[in-house]
């Protein structure tokens, strides 16, 4: 029988393990520095004898070797260490180069003078030895024979003239690298440090921040503009008369920068545990991000992403991470992206992406900030478009800061007369610094029965919205608004309803809660109601399947099991999720969740805004939706859609029958300023002055026409 040839293993690359030398090039230059100011202490204290045995014995081999320029050794060493520490910002491609030049300045100097010593002894028929050592008589001997005394003593002064030179060189080098550190950010450079791991060429810039030498994309930078300085103007798409935003100085900017550790070693360590796995790939770009950092890689073709995608445990433990999230592939590119939590997060603040240009130059009055993705870019969301919203997470993931946000983002774009909440918080702590603030249409929601009453309440609004935008002939809110502006009329404010715990409402009353919160999210898109719902219970008793099939858009948090995950995004993710902010979010448009650390904004910096708005901005108090209209609305019934009521059951009806006829003009927006009541009450006592023909049905946009005359006494239209 043959013998079976034995197949020879091929020895695969192993990535050489870190050292003391992986430290950070800051760290070395400084230890560098120290070490050579310490020989020449060490050095100038053997002069005197007071080194010890070691420094006699080091005069007495550097006076053989070097002769009476062992003098020089400690200006040499010390202004070696004046070097290092003076240049401590040179880019990480110079630091071997300017390390190499320190020595050989040191070397040529030496080597100069010690010729010249050697040279003079020569031809004076001294000792050469005792004046330059060995060094000096080895170098001088040959070139004194062949060229003689001066043409010798040229040639060693010009090697001293070189070495100054150098170290000149080196002095100014630093005090230009901080002169020019600024333009540098800006110009392009070629990737050296990058291009021997990833491959691919790809433009890279350094950014300057406390760790130092870190590659990231290259992108243009981010111009921030005072979009709420009082000489700026702004026409959003609904004009708000009378409002101007809070100021932006009450919110706090943006101050830390995301630890990273390093890019060089991680990268490295991904590449070498992927081919342990017979999975050759290609390293790609990497971005920074507040919360992780993104290393994107190109598989080899015919690699499964099955089998990147099932190594996320391995490459969790290679990289001593203690999560790790695998995108395969980035939507839109041939790329696989491998999330690495950062060392240290970066804390992203509100202030700083409101600020962006395109937060408030958005023609949505319902753009909203939902904070900063994997890359560090701004991301915003359009609650007009999504149309409503779902926030799952578990407790502690950073819910109600996200509802903050949202909720401040709105306020910083709309002012009452355009967007009015309906705030419901069963756990009675979350949304208390908002009480009394003008978009309140009522006071905020506590229990399960009048959520409810609201719910149902809503549902009337809707409906008597669609029979104005029919009469108007508009599809939507936003087409119905800009018609109305162009005739100087009051427009239609937006509707937002935000609840903080749906779960809390689901147990009490899970029935009527979900009909509502389901007819409202099929329909109320058009007429510029919208729901923003929030859980911290994701299952699918409080999450059932009508809810999520009528709200597209939402949000995943950190949460405890993929099943979860599965229940809030139908797909698996959020619970690798590093909580605090971290989170996931999925819209109709979108084919995968992107990944989004939310912004932070503290309760002092929500109550500085709410105080704010309370007290400097000059509106008419408003009258917020009562409890009485909360209960009226309840008893409705929602199969007719309409509101059932008479002229006996509201008190203020002949008052409002006497200003509509003395002003001889009939609008919700004149009632609510008169008898200072809210928009509802306003509307039910239009359409009750319509039933009894006091006023006139809506004709598009021809005010309605009033039938009474003011001339007529009091008994004859007080019987109408």
């Amino acid at each position: 029988m043959a013998r079976k040839k034995k197949q020879k293993r091929i020895k695969r690359p192993v990535a050489k393990k870190s050292s003391l030398f992986s430290l950070p090039e800051k760290a070395k230059r400084l230890i560098l520095g120290v070490i050579m100011f310490l020989f020449a202490t060490i050095i100038s204290l053997s002069f005197f004898d007071l080194a010890g045995i070691a420094g006699k014995n080091f005069i007495k081999i550097s006076n053989l070797l070097i002769g009476r320029t062992i003098f020089i050794l400690p200006l040499l060493f010390l202004l070696s260490g004046l070097i290092l520490f003076r240049n401590i910002k040179i880019k990480e491609e110079k630091i071997k180069s300017q390390a190499r030049l320190i020595f050989l300045s040191i070397f040529i100097l030496i080597l100069g003078i010690s010729g010249i010593l050697s040279t003079l002894a020569l031809n004076d028929n001294k000792e050469a030895i005792k004046e330059g050592g060995w060094l000096g008589y080895l170098s001088s001997m040959p070139l004194f024979k062949f060229f003689g005394f001066l043409a010798t003593e040229i040639i060693f002064l010009s090697l001293v003239i070189i070495g100054s030179l150098i170290v000149f060189y080196l002095f100014s080098e630093g005090e230009s690298s901080k002169k020019t550190s600024e333009e540098k950010e800006e110009k392009e450079e070629k990737p050296t440090l990058i291009k021997k791991i990833f491959g691919p060429k790809f433009k890279v810039k350094e950014i300057s921040s406390n760790e130092e030498n870190i590659p990231v994309l290259e992108k243009k930078p981010e111009k921030s503009i005072d979009i709420f300085s009082k000489t700026k103007t702004h026409t959003p798409a609904l004009i708000q008369k009378g409002y101007s935003p809070p100021p932006i100085d009450l919110l706090k900017k943006d101050g830390d920068v995301p630890d990273v550790g390093d890019i060089k070693i991680n990268s490295a360590i991904i590449k070498k545990t992927l081919q342990d796995f017979d999975i050759p790939v290609e390293m790609s770009e990497v971005n920074i991000g507040p919360t992780v950092t993104q290393y994107t890689l190109k598989p080899a073709e015919g690699i499964k992403l099955s089998k990147i995608t099932g190594l996320s445990n391995d490459l969790s433990l290679a990289l001593a991470a203690s999560s790790i999230r695998i995108e395969a592939p980035i939507p839109g590119r041939s790329l696989v992206g491998i999330e690495v939590p950062n060392k240290t997060r970066a804390q992203v603040r509100l202030r700083n992406i409101i600020e962006n240009p395109s937060f408030y130059d958005s023609s949505s009055n319902l753009t909203i900030a939902l904070g900063k993705d994997v890359s560090g870019s701004p991301v915003f969301a359009d609650l007009a478009k999504m149309p409503h919203l779902l926030v799952a997470g578990s407790t502690g993931s950073g819910k109600t800061i996200a509802l903050n946000n949202i909720i401040l983002s709105l306020v910083y774009k709309n002012g009452p007369d355009a967007l009015r909440f309906i705030l419901i918080d069963p756990k009675r702590v979350e949304f208390p610094v908002y009480n009394n603030l003008p978009h309140l249409l009522c006071p905020i929601i506590y229990d399960p029965q009048r959520t409810i009453s609201a719910l149902k309440w809503l549902i009337l609004e809707m409906e008597r919205r669609f029979e104005v935008l029919s009469l108007k002939k508009s599809r939507n809110i936003f087409t119905y608004n800009e018609k109305i502006l162009k005739e100087d009329s009051d427009p239609m404010p937006y509707i937002v309803l935000i609840i903080d715990e749906l779960a809390d409402l689901m147990a009490a009353k899970g029935r009527e809660i979900e009909a509502g919160i389901v007819r409202l999210a099929q329909m109320a898109r058009a007429v510029g109601i919208h729901l923003v719902v929030a859980t911290q219970r994701p299952s699918v008793e409080v999450i059932t399947g009508l809810i999520k099939a009528n709200i597209t858009s939402r949000i995943a948090l950190q949460v405890v099991s993929q099943i979860d995950s599965r229940t809030i995004l139908d797909a698996a993710g959020a619970e690798k999720l590093l909580g605090q902010g971290d989170m996931l979010f999925i819209s109709s448009s979108m084919t995968k969740p992107k990944r989004i650390q939310t912004a932070y904004v503290s309760e002092k910096e929500v109550k500085k805004v709410a105080d704010y708005i309370k007290s400097e901005i000059e509106l008419p108090k408003l009258e917020p939706l009562t409890q009485e209209e909360l209960e009226g609305s309840s008893e409705t019934n929602l199969e007719k859609g309409s509101y059932e009521s008479s002229g006996e059951e509201d008190p203020l009806y002949e008052e409002a029958k006497k200003i509509v006829i003395e002003a001889r003009k009939a609008s919700s927006s004149l009632l609510q300023r008169r008898l200072r009541i809210g928009y509802a009450r306003a509307a039910r006592l239009i359409d009750i002055l319509e039933e009894r023909s006091v006023v006139g049905p809506a004709d598009g946009a021809k005010p309605r026409e009033v039938y009474i005359q003011p001339e007529q006494n009091d008994g004859e239209w007080k019987e109408v």
